[in-house]
């Protein structure tokens, strides 16, 4: 029988420790399309045991796993510096670029030695490659830093190029902009494709997809002309179906669909619907559509759900029932199976096999088996609620759940509101145990997809232009205020918490409004100037959509950033920082924590010396999560059920 205790002070199995026990991340699914291996699918795993090295692997049938990366070798990319898309697969040979030295590599088995295929010490990076056999060339995203280095640029300078794996000549196919994706021969070798922008843009603002004729030894191409994008359009993720007809995604429609070019040129929606195919462009690699040759379909992705389009009939099903709620990494293995990456708000990512036509599914790899009872799990509702200026939000509220536990009749549960990075970015419902640990010890959570986030459509992306800091701030007041009105969670115990540009919309909450009670920011960003000054190319001109042009729009910049208003924070407020954090100094939670602490409000400050941006050792993780609950409950009158988390705390008596 369940025991009667209050919220907040729940004895949970989920503790800080379970949290920050790292299980591998997967990425990168794959399959050899040359057919040489039509039952073996390749996945690439990030192992934070492994100091965060990534190992490609692969498994054949019903075999065991098989792993590919020697020690001493890391499959990561660091093009865009968000990388992604380090490893293809072709007639059994895995390229991957190292994460050392940035050089592409081929390695012809798993006990093989990788060998380099692109020259040492030239300062060049790569990124989305593919192998093409017709032309025997790997054609890739390029990003040569050694221009920088040499004082010839002020920044990296990307393009296209074709490399001979044999060789290692390279050879310039696009160039002229400042960002290239998605370079795709076509299966005769005779065209390609590619996605483009300029700065301000991100990939998700306005792009162009570009196509070209491949010179016969592949060494360059002729007549490149632009196929679709541009003017305020975002398009992305070009490829070729298997008769050599070429597809897209475009949110011409306010909704990234996927489009057909046909023979006689005109562009053919495929399957219209207001859900999203695809998301945001913040690494490569990712695949949400592929075609099955021998059955004449595609399998999409559209809301994270497989579906399965008939090129022939052209009719659209989404009858696939994997057991699990979100789809991404898709691609098309042989037999009319499809593999991809699967999760749920009950199931942590997993890669699965599934047969589309009789949706049998087969768990490949499990990232981390589910630790606990689901009986300690919250299941996350679906909330859109009013916001300001007459517009609605979306968000997924977790109730307070643990089967051990009820809360005294007639009380209400305090709410943490929390708000993702980004900030062009969603949360999912996918199964989080940092949100699990304090659902579990009756505390509420409201994840918030504020305006700007993405998969609402490009009219709701696109609300956070010149808005950051507004926007993202009345959507998180408002949901917590939604909440307490319709009787759900305790209107004089709401909370607020987020990391990096999360921490930004925390602080921003903190500073210019009054609605929470209590704030937690990790490695938040204070200064929006210091941001726009100070970052890496991909991002360097994104605040100027966001926020607006800097420096013509400094007065902004200065208005939005919390450290400029620290006399105006006026509740209690917990910050963790990292000492070595170069995005966000040290200094900056410092002068918050000061100007609380002179207001006698409560507040604390916890610096981890050796930590960046971003909490890496399983030490600091835990000490962060277990003082955020610990503060909240000294402010909202609970007692953690565990001791061990307590935190300095000033001005709390």
């Amino acid at each position: 029988m369940a025991a009667c205790s209050p919220y907040g002070s729940w004895k949970s199995p989920i503790s800080s420790a379970l949290v920050a026990e790292s299980g591998i991340r997967l990425s990168g699914v794959q399959v050899d399309k040359s057919g040489k291996h039509p039952d073996r699918v390749y996945w690439s795993e990030l192992r934070p045991a492994e100091g965060g090295r990534i190992v490609v692997c692969s498994k054949d049938g019903d075999s065991q796993p098989t792993e590919w990366t020697p020690e001493g070798f890391n499959a990561r990319t660091l093009v865009h510096e968000y990388g992604g898309g380090a490893t293809f697969v072709h007639s059994g040979v895995v390229y991957f670029s190292n994460f050392k030295d940035q050089r592409l590599y081929r390695q012809t088995s798993p006990d093989a030695a990788p060998e380099a295929i692109t020259p040492a010490d030239s300062g060049w990076r790569y990124a989305d490659g593919e192998f093409c056999e017709k032309l025997n060339i790997i054609t890739a995203v390029r990003e040569d830093h050694g221009v920088v280095e040499r004082a010839e640029a002020k920044e990296a300078v990307n393009t296209v190029v074709a490399i001979h794996p044999d060789t290692q000549e390279q050879f310039v196919l696009a160039s002229g902009l400042d960002f290239y994706a998605s370079p795709r021969v076509s299966p005769d070798g005779k065209k390609i494709c590619w996605t483009q922008w300029n700065h301000p843009n991100m990939p998700w603002d306005s792009t162009e997809i570009w196509q070209a004729d491949m010179k016969p030894d592949g060494k360059g191409v002729m007549e490149a002309h632009k196929v679709c994008g541009g003017d305020d359009v975002s398009v992305m993720y070009p490829r070729w179906s298997p008769s050599g007809e070429l597809y897209y995604i475009s949110d011409v429609t306010d909704w990234w669909n996927l489009y057909h070019v046909t023979p006689s040129g005109d562009h053919v929606a495929i399957a219209p619907q207001e859900k999203e195919i695809g998301n945001p462009h913040w690494q490569f690699g990712t695949t949400p559509y592929d075609f099955d040759a021998d059955k004449g379909v595609i399998i999409t992705s559209y809301g994270m759900e497989l579906g399965v389009y008939d090129m022939g009939s052209g009719k659209y099903h989404t009858n696939v029932d994997t057991g699990f709620k979100t789809h991404v990494y898709l691609v098309m293995g042989g037999k009319g199976c499809a593999y991809c990456i699967a999760s749920s708000p009950t199931q942590f990512p997993c890669v699965i096999r599934v047969n589309y036509a009789t949706s049998k599914t087969d768990t490949v790899k499990s990232s981390k088996e589910v630790p606990v009872d689901t009986g300690y799990l919250s299941i996350p509702e679906d909330v859109t609620f009013p916001t300001a200026g007459g517009d609605k939000a979306h968000a997924y509220f977790y109730p307070p759940k643990n089967k051990d536990f009820t809360a005294p009749e007639g009380t209400l549960p305090p709410l943490l509101v929390r708000a993702h990075g980004g900030p062009t970015s969603s949360c999912s419902s996918t199964l989080n145990l940092n949100i699990q640990y304090f659902t579990s010890r009756g505390v509420g959570l409201l994840d918030v997809n504020y305006r700007g986030s993405t998969g609402y459509g490009t009219i709701y992306r696109n609300k956070l232009r010149q808005n950051w800091g507004i926007h993202d701030v009345d959507d998180c007041c408002h949901g917590a205020l939604y909440l307490a009105g319709n009787g759900k969670v305790d209107k004089k115990r709401l909370a607020i918490d987020g990391g990096s540009a999360g921490g930004y919309t925390t602080l921003a909450s903190l500073a210019f409004r009054d609605t929470f009670h209590a704030g937690v920011s990790h490695y938040g960003v204070g200064d929006l100037e210091a941001l726009a000054k100070d970052t890496h190319k991909f991002e360097s001109r994104y605040l100027d959509t966001i926020v607006g042009p800097y420096p013509k729009t400094e007065s902004t910049y200065k208005e939005r950033s919390p450290m400029n208003h620290v006399d105006k924070l006026s509740c209690p407020i917990a910050l963790f920082q990292g000492g070595e954090d170069k995005i966000v100094p040290p200094n900056q939670a410092e002068m918050m924590f000061e100007a609380v602490k002179n207001k006698g409000l409560p507040c604390a400050f916890v610096l981890f010396p050796d930590e960046q941006h971003g909490f890496r050792k399983a030490e600091n993780i835990r000490k962060a999560l277990d003082g955020e609950f610990y503060f909240l409950g000294r402010v909202f009158g609970y007692e953690p059920a565990d001791k061990g988390g307590e935190i300095d705390i000033e001005n709390m008596d």
